[in-house]
């Protein structure tokens, strides 16, 4: 064992940075603590440029604040903390143990119906956002949301799922009454279709006296609804929920669009208190 070591120590630097530029970024840390050599070998450009996406020029071409780096390396972790794209209306991220892409589409891009009549929602900013607004539901009795994306955009043979991130705010009302309808779908291929509870996850469901009041009228909508798991928001460690839209394998054949949607259509009750930052597509592990 001690021979082959010795070998492997003996092998040129750009032998060494080849060979580590086929593992992970994880792993060219951990390698760069083997010795000085393999430090430096795990510094080069040719390292790191084998982690960045193929098209990271074009996306550094989008970002609202020029990227400074000096390295591979450092421009790599740069992305990995998130930059404002497509003058602040997505923003992009490399994931930090595999260099996947993944963008949050603002809610500026989304489609949301009604979404430009004040009486229904409110634009405004929060510090909380990473973009300059968000949209806060007043008042609406039909909720759809819809978000759009290319699969050519992101990382090929790769398992994404989708994300609504939001918040529901104190005042809220009529948003867990009934499931809301959650599906996506990609190109040509039927969507996949499931259902979702927009309820703070460590909030109670209502109090036995307005279930009472209201569980004939709840049954009889929840019966128009198609059935599915009835999936519950998550908190995120950056204070928003999310809640997951659905799944697909982005195989990259061809640059096909992607499709995710929200609704809440066919029960027709009045409902607010909603706050929508945007969709997220990242890789799944």
């Amino acid at each position: 064992m001690a021979a082959a070591g010795e070998h492997l120590y003996d092998l040129p630097e750009d032998c060494i940075s080849a060979i580590i530029s086929l593992t992970s970024p994880p792993d060219a840390l951990k390698l760069s603590l083997v010795s000085l050599i393999f430090r430096s070998a795990a510094e080069l450009d040719s390292v790191w440029n084998a982690f960045l996406p193929s098209d990271w020029q074009d996306i550094a071409a989008k970002s609202v604040t020029p990227l400074k780096f000096s390295s591979k390396r450092e421009l790599f972790f740069g992305l990995c903390n998130s930059i404002l794209i497509d003058g602040g209306n997505k923003s992009f991220a490399l994931d930090k143990s595999t260099g996947k892409k993944s963008y949050v589409i603002s809610a500026n891009e989304l489609s949301i119906l009604y979404g430009d009549e004040p009486d229904h929602w409110n634009w405004k900013t929060i510090p909380e956002s990473r973009f300059a607004e968000v949209a806060e539901l007043k008042t609406i009795c039909r909720l759809e949301i819809q978000g759009k994306m290319k699969t050519g955009d992101l990382s090929p043979k790769t398992t994404y799922g989708a994300y609504l991130l939001m918040k529901i705010s104190d005042r809220s009302f009529g948003l867990d009454s009934i499931p809301t309808e959650i599906s996506i779908s990609v190109g040509d291929q039927e969507s996949v279709s499931s259902t979702a509870y927009l309820r703070h996850p460590r909030c109670k469901k209502k109090d036995q006296l307005e279930s009472l009041f209201y569980r004939n009228r709840m049954e009889t909508l929840k019966a128009r609804v198609n059935k599915g798991d009835e999936r519950m928001p998550r908190e995120r460690a950056d204070g928003w929920l999310e809640i997951e839209l659905g799944e697909f394998f982005n195989g990259r054949n061809g640059d096909e669009e992607i499709t995710m949607k929200l609704m809440e259509v066919k029960g027709y009750h009045v409902k607010g208190g909603l706050v929508i930052e945007g969709i997220e597509l990242r890789p799944k592990h």
